[in-house]
């Protein structure tokens, strides 16, 4: 029996998801006492380092923690759950740590985009159940903004390089924890998790350990999830946003079943866009959250769900804030969320005042889960002009000329399933997203969506250039070479695909084939 320390935020589904799949049962710590009376601890901490202490100390969690923690028995911290066992974090300097292990937590100071998102590799440096089994060059799924600095060398159980290397997992006595999330890095994951239940492995250090780890470039597939025309939850693809074919909803099939084909495929992660409001369900009975549920059982990788999260007041009459949503879908498997039209006119807000409100479902969100959580889902189009001086928006010298043979172009954001424009482009609305705590942004294209045309390297570089948090890099992909090309010409951290992969027409493998030993990737 493995005793799961739940403090109530984040994905914790998926952490349970994967140690009843290795055959564990698993009991919730609701009260001090379960903590006190647990054989194995598993912490998953998620979000903010200041939410997560503060939680701890509400709910009276900190001293019957500290007292399993010196019992010595086995514990694994997850993330947030390993920063916890240092003396503080910068993150929230306010906020003391458990102080079982000296040091503190500290930003990423890099050239490099914050958060680290991705699977990377690890460098092991003391022997160690829990890598039993694994050859020592698997990567694992990273993210997060914050790392550990260890005064004591002796507890450093790996590090991995992003800019620099930083403690990626501790060990100390039956303490151990990891910067990395097991519980969405597939198979290997799953033989760590495993390793940690067990408790009868042999100690070692893997054989083929690099020196030096490289974070891969990530691979998504895209589910675009609607009701059709029966009310049966579908994945479409639309052609420019058009998702009907022959006067029917085009239905490429069951979200659940491709989620998981792709899982099996190698995908690196999978998003569902819910491209239906069902805003007039109840909250718990929305169709998304039953989906993530039935996915979460049997893909290992991260989830993200975009679409609904938002405001809203079911036809009951109750109301559910942006956070509760996002709570929910949190809780059902989902690692992140995407915010896409509510993103426009949260940022027209503000750039009339200039002002963050702490109101706004972004800020909300990344305070209580951490910015990593955060998508933002760009819908852009080009305007062109004649010159940057007929408009006030962020131009671009254009290789690609307009139909009056214009040179510049700015790429106007729209709402409503890119239905309307608005007044505000799409590079000025990454860094407003950047500023109000978003830590990732999917970068749609009307113009390229499907055209199998390539990615629009014009507009993924305009937006990466103006922004320190990853960018995903969509809409266009019709082969492989589409792919090394975004890789090769953009910054783009990685590149989500939908009807090529829906279709069969283009397999992850294949991708995944054409960009090795030209791109680094998770293989």
């Amino acid at each position: 029996m493995i005793t799961l320390l739940d403090y109530g935020a984040g994905n914790v589904r998926s952490v349970i998801n994967a140690i009843e799949k290795i055959g564990e049962r698993v009991s919730i710590a609701a009260t001090g006492r379960d903590i006190l009376d647990a054989e194995k601890l598993l912490f998953p901490g998620v979000g903010s380092f200041g939410s997560m202490m503060s939680i701890l100390r509400q709910k009276q969690f900190v001293e019957p923690l500290l007292a399993y923690l010196s019992s010595g028995r086995p514990f694994f911290g997850i993330c947030l759950g390993m920063q916890a066992l240092f003396e503080g974090s910068d993150e929230a300097p306010e906020e003391k740590g458990l102080c079982i292990l000296k040091g503190r937590v500290k930003r990423f100071e890099i050239d490099l985009a914050v958060p680290h998102i991705g699977w990377n590799g690890i460098s092991v440096k003391q022997p160690t159940d829990l890598f039993y089994g694994l050859e020592g060059d698997e990567k694992f799924y990273f993210v997060h903004s914050y790392h550990v600095v260890a005064d004591d060398p002796e507890v450093v159980l790996t590090t991995t390089d992003y800019g620099y290397p930083f403690v990626s997992a501790v060990q100390k006595g039956s303490i151990q924890g990891t910067q990395f999330h097991p519980e969405k890095s597939g198979s290997s994951g799953l033989t760590l998790l495993e390793n940690f239940i067990r408790k009868d492995r042999r100690t070692v250090i893997p054989d083929k350990c690099p020196s030096q780890t490289r974070l891969a470039k990530r691979i998504i597939a895209c589910l675009d999830v609607r009701a059709n025309d029966r009310g049966d939850l579908v994945v479409t693809k639309g052609d420019q946003y058009d998702v009907r074919e022959a006067g029917s909803v085009r239905n490429l099939g069951k979200p659940v079943d491709l989620a998981s084909r792709y899982f099996q495929e190698g995908a690196d992660e999978v998003t569902f866009l819910n491209i239906t409001g069902f805003r007039d369900f109840p909250l718990e009975d929305m169709p998304m959250i039953q989906v993530l549920k039935e996915t979460s059982r049997n893909v290992f990788v991260p989830l993200t769900i975009g679409g609904g999260i938002r405001d809203f007041t079911d036809k009951n009459g109750r109301t559910y804030t942006a956070l509760q949503v996002a709570a929910e879908y949190f809780r059902s498997g989902a690692d992140k969320v995407s915010i896409g039209s509510d993103a426009v006119y949260i940022v027209e807000a503000y750039l009339k005042t200039g002002r963050k409100t702490g109101q706004s479902a972004i800020e909300q969100i990344s305070y209580v889960y951490g910015n990593q959580a955060v998508v933002i889902s760009i819908d852009p189009r080009r305007v062109y002009v004649d010159s940057p001086d007929q408009t006030t928006h962020a131009t671009i010298e254009t290789a690609i000329p307009g139909p009056k043979g214009e040179r510049y172009c700015w790429f106007q954001c729209t709402v409503k399933g890119g239905r309307e424009g608005r007044d505000v482009d799409a590079v000025t609305l990454a860094q407003a997203c950047e500023q109000l705590g978003a830590g990732e942004i999917l970068l749609n294209c009307i113009d390229r969506d499907g055209t199998n045309m390539g990615f629009d390297v014009e507009l993924i570089n305009a937006v990466k250039q103006a922004v320190r948090i990853p960018v995903i890099a969509s809409s266009g992909a019709g082969c492989e070479a589409h792919f090394a090309e975004v890789f090769e010409k953009t910054d783009a951290e990685s590149a989500l695909a939908a009807g090529i992969f829906h279709r069969r027409e283009v397999p992850i493998s294949a991708v995944k084939a054409y960009l090795k030993g030209k791109v680094e990737i998770r293989w």
